[in-house]
């Protein structure tokens, strides 16, 4: 495609947010599989970090593990970055994370990055059972991260309890979240923040201008960062790309009938699968997908960074075969790509 300097998402780091989807037909084994291969891809086109979410009690998704898996992708790679987008920290104990991912850390230096959420990743029932049916309060998370960071804190070195491995290792800290409240969280501690605009658009702007209101620089930032992950679906043509969606869209009908099913092959159309008020439903929670060919996403990826000036981009792709999948991050790889050819012959 052509290549102009000065319009082309100049600044912006990609990287892949992965779910380790489980297609249909396939095994947990196979979606782990494929996980590794397409962060082995693109670890080649240069994206900059590979993330993997945490979920449970979903048989359409493999990443109820984010640890482990995190690990073996950190192992089956040499450069990327690997991290967790993220670790749903009231679900677990905030000393367990720091000792998990200081060992991660320590296997595989410079290159782990721990992003934190609040949510359960689950249904209420599983959540209860993860949380051993303790009632989470609104001050829990922000306790929580505090008592992380003191592990991983040179400074907690004399304290009775201690992350080993864990403590005084960098370890980056990135808070996530789909509303406000982590948002000005975030701002207050200098922490980075990533917005999950791929499914929960509806607040992003308000967050991410609480986010600025709120920044205080801390040891690990002396300026904002912001991320917003996006459904994207690249093909060489708007039509083939639109085929490929309609997997993304069966996958997000069974969210919210709560059924949560194996990603399904694409169909030629949604006509017949959805109600007019599940389709609006779904249009709404995809807001922010970017879909078709190329040029098409370019576009319209400009001017999503034009209205939100975020500093890096995270990739979701939700498609069913897995070549066309590769397919479409090496589309997007190559937009930054050739913008950093054309900066560096400028």
């Amino acid at each position: 495609m052509k290549n102009n300097a000065q319009n082309r998402l100049e600044n912006t780091k990609f990287s892949v947010l992965d779910l380790v989807p489980i297609v249909l037909g396939a095994s947990t084994f196979e979606a782990i599989n494929r996980s590794v291969d397409l962060a082995k891809h693109t670890e080649n086109l240069g994206y900059t970090r590979f993330w993997i979410s945490e979920h449970h009690n979903m048989d359409s998704l493999a990443s109820s593990a984010p640890t482990l898996l995190i690990g073996h992708i950190a192992g089956n790679t040499k450069t990327i970055r690997v991290g967790s987008g993220g670790v749903m920290l009231p679900n677990h104990a905030p000393l367990v994370v720091a000792e998990q991912f200081g060992t991660l850390e320590t296997m595989y230096p410079g290159r782990i990055d721990l992003g934190l959420g609040r949510a359960p990743g689950t249904d209420q029932r599983t959540a209860m059972a993860l949380r051993r049916y303790r009632q989470e309060t609104v001050q829990d998370f922000p306790d929580n991260i505090n008592e992380l960071q003191t592990y991983f804190s040179i400074d907690n070195a004399t304290a009775p309890v201690r992350a080993t491995p864990g403590e005084g290792l960098d370890i980056p800290i990135y808070l996530l979240g789909s509303s406000t409240f982590s948002a000005e969280l975030a701002g207050k501690k200098g922490l980075p923040y990533a917005f999950a605009s791929h499914f929960a658009p509806t607040h992003l702007h308000d967050a991410l201008r609480l986010y600025h209101q709120n920044f205080q620089p801390s040891a690990q930032m002396d300026k904002p960062y912001t991320m917003a992950c996006v459904n994207v679906i690249a093909a060489d043509t708007d039509e083939e790309a639109e085929r490929l969606a309609t997997s993304a869209k069966r996958f997000m009908l069974g969210v919210i009938r709560n059924t949560r099913k194996p990603l399904s092959p694409p169909v030629n159309t949604m006509e017949g699968e959805w109600s007019e008020l599940e389709k609006m439903q779904i249009e709404q929670m995809m807001h922010y997908s970017f879909i078709g060919s190329q040029e098409k996403v370019a576009r319209e990826l400009e001017q999503f960074k034009k209205e939100t000036q975020i500093d890096e981009l995270m990739v979701i792709s939700h498609i069913y075969d897995h070549a066309a999948r590769l397919k479409s991050y090496k589309l997007v790889g190559e937009l930054f790509k050739a913008q950093e050819t054309a900066v560096y012959s400028s």
